[in-house]
Order: C-alpha cells, then sequence, then structure tokens
C-alpha cells in the first residue's frame, strides 16, 4: 500500500481546501464544497472564503445568509458552523443523537430526570410561530415547567439539539455586529428537515463520507470522527469502501479517499495563506501532522488566526485599528518574509475595506 508522506498529504489538503491556488467558485458552492465553514466567531469565514476565492466580494455572503440559501446552525461537533441550506436540511438528523450525547457530557447532572423528548415537544410548539428568539427568552418560555436544569443547562439543550435552529440575521453578516436570536429551520428555511432513512440504511452518512474526502482527504476514519463528531460512521464507510483507494500515512494508519480528488505532487509550491480562527483545514484531522508541528497543536484550539508558510502553520496573526501584526513561530527566510508582507497587505485592504494596507512583521524567533 502506498505510503503519503506529511507533505504529499498536506498537498492534497491545500488542492481539497481550495488553499492551493484561489478557486473562481460561487459563494455558495464553496461553502458547500467545504461542507461548511466553522463560524463560532461570526467574522471569521469571510476570512477564511477570502483566502480561497478569487475577488471574495463579503456582500454576496452577507446576502446568501439574508435570502437563506447558507444558514449558521450548530452542528459538525455541536460547534457553529456555516452551511447551506440543502446541508442542513439532508444532515441534520443524522446529527441530532451526537448533539444531544455532547450537550449531556457537559449537562448530564442539571439535565438528569428531564424527559427530553417531552421538553423538546414544547420547545418545537414554542418555535413553531417562526419569530427569532435569544436562547434567554426561550428559557423563560420554558423555565415554569422545567425550572430544574437551570438557565444555561436550558437554553442549550434545547437550542443545540433539541430543535433545530438557525441564527438569525444580522448575526453573521459582514461588520455587522448582532446577538445570537434563535429560529427554527424548518420556519426560516420553509422546508423540515430530512426524515431519518426508513429501512435502517445510511444513506446521509455514506454521502458524508464521500464529502469528507473530497474536501479534506487523504484521510482515517479517524479524522472523520474528528471532524464531523459522529461516532456511528463504520457502517458508511463499509459501505463505499469498495469505492475509494487506500494508503497508508507515515504512523502506518489506513487512509480512505476517492479514486480522482486531486492528489498533487508533494513539491508542489504553496502560497502564503491567511487563516481566520478554528479553520476547517486544521479542525478538519484527528491527526494535524500535515499542517500544523506538534508544537504548535494547541493554537488551533485556543482561537489563534494563523498563517501558511509552504503550506504548514509557521506564523499567527491578529489585527488591530486597521494593521496586520504577524508573528513568526519558526525563522522565516527573506523570500518568505516578503511573500508573508505582501499577502498581509491585501488582507489589511481586505479587512478595511481598502482604508488601509498596513501590515507589521514581527521578528522571527532565534
Amino acid at each position: 500500500m502506498t505510503v503519503l508522506d506529511n507533505r504529499a498529504l498536506n498537498r492534497a489538503m491545500l488542492a481539497r481546501q481550495l488553499l492551493l491556488e484561489r478557486a473562481d467558485l460561487p459563494v455558495v458552492d464553496a461553502v458547500s464544497h467545504l461542507c461548511g465553514l466553522q463560524a463560532q466567531e461570526p467574522q471569521e469565514p469571510f476570512v477564511g472564503l477570502w483566502s480561497r476565492l478569487a475577488a471574495f466580494d463579503p456582500a454576496v455572503l452577507s446576502d446568501l445568509l439574508t435570502r437563506r440559501s447558507v444558514v449558521r446552525t450548530h452542528l459538525m461537533r455541536r460547534t457553529v458552523h456555516l452551511v447551506t441550506a440543502d446541508d442542513v436540511l439532508a444532515w441534520r438528523t443524522r446529527h441530532d443523537a451526537m448533539l444531544r450525547q455532547k450537550v449531556l457530557g457537559v449537562y448530564r447532572d442539571e439535565l438528569k430526570g428531564v424527559d427530553l423528548e417531552e421538553l423538546a415537544a414544547a420547545a418545537g410548539k414554542l418555535m413553531s410561530d417562526g419569530a427569532p428568539r435569544t436562547a434567554a427568552e426561550i428559557v423563560r418560555a420554558l423555565a415554569d415547567r422545567w425550572p430544574g436544569p437551570g438557565p444555561r443547562p436550558l437554553g442549550e439543550v434545547v437550542v443545540a439539539a433539541l430543535v433545530p435552529m438557525a441564527q438569525a440575521p444580522p448575526r453573521g453578516l459582514w461588520r455587522t455586529k448582532g446577538g445570537v436570536r434563535n429560529v427554527a429551520l424548518s420556519s426560516w428555511l420553509g422546508r423540515r428537515v430530512d426524515a431519518p432513512a426508513p429501512d435502517g440504511a445510511d444513506p446521509v452518512g455514506q454521502a458524508l463520507v464521500r464529502r469528507y474526502l473530497a474536501a479534506y482527504g487523504p484521510a482515517a476514519t479517524a479524522d472523520l470522527r474528528a471532524w464531523s463528531g459522529l461516532a456511528g460512521l463504520p457502517g458508511a464507510v463499509a459501505a463505499v469502501r469498495g469505492e475509494l483507494v487506500r494508503f497508508r500515512d507515515e504512523r502506518g494508519r489506513e487512509l480512505l479517499d476517492l479514486p480522482d480528488a486531486p492528489r498533487p505532487d508533494p513539491d508542489t509550491p504553496a502560497p502564503v495563506r491567511f487563516l481566520p480562527a478554528f479553520d476547517n483545514a486544521i479542525l478538519g484531522y484527528q491527526d494535524r501532522g500535515r499542517i500544523i508541528d506538534d508544537a504548535h497543536r494547541g493554537l488551533s484550539v485556543a482561537g489563534e488566526r494563523v498563517v501558511l508558510v509552504d503550506g504548514r502553520v509557521a506564523a499567527t496573526w491578529s489585527v488591530a485599528e486597521e494593521v496586520v501584526t504577524v508573528d513568526p513561530l519558526r525563522p522565516l527566510s527573506r523570500a518568505d518574509r516578503v511573500a508573508v508582507a505582501d499577502q498581509g497587505r491585501e488582507l489589511a485592504s481586505f479587512l478595511s475595506d481598502g482604508g488601509s494596507d498596513r501590515v507589521r512583521l514581527a521578528a522571527s524567533p532565534r
């Protein structure tokens, strides 16, 4: 079985994640291809798409949100993602059990004795009028009947698990601040979420395997589980295994992939890219060695924004007063520093609507 080293996996990941060259794709198609973008920080997906798409216009993404073609919702790993309407309707039911388990993992004691089906029915009836509500408003409407859990556990189990919700704009719009107001997905999109397959088959799980590999592969089943939060995909993997090709990584893990998906030459040049907090390209794997060194792995879960140099995390970045500041994590060559500064200026201009192209590149560590 062919072994793919970290550099080969890196170039495949960059190609699938639209980071090897900016893609000429409609924004909605990019969101679909990427299987959504992690979006608990509302402005971060705009940077993620700017780094991936040619001539990205943030107003287009805002328009997709207001037109309800793209929604903000709890999905993979119980984190807020930006996904297409079609995907959330198709995928939500497959994530229901995981979403409940994740909430119960935090609030099991507080929710002990609560009939979750009864609570889900009451919350669904409350939200059926299509009115956006904050979590606090939902809790106030339900707390008389369920006073025991307390506001936070009650709100989280309803909003993140029991009732499929969208976060209504202006939350998530470009350069717009807005608190979270939840609205039932079925009301917001005018369609019900898809029901499970009646025969016990898992066509949604199989589709998720294929879609994940198209955007992240080659990958191990542990990577698929880390991305989705779903433990119950072995059956789906087994069902599609005959369609897939197999490799091994340097650790000896079996990697699965779509036969015709891009696997560029490992020596393919990789441009500098600025990634937002919690970017898919890092969080989409259990083994993140293809993109980030073990010494810096904690950055990926701490919300640090990072810079890729030669396809790997090499610096962090921040922005204040329209100045992009880059702090290298390792020594950078003169050519790399020039490339980072050039891309930093473009990012500063994007974030300031052309008002600034200032970038400060700190000295490399010795």
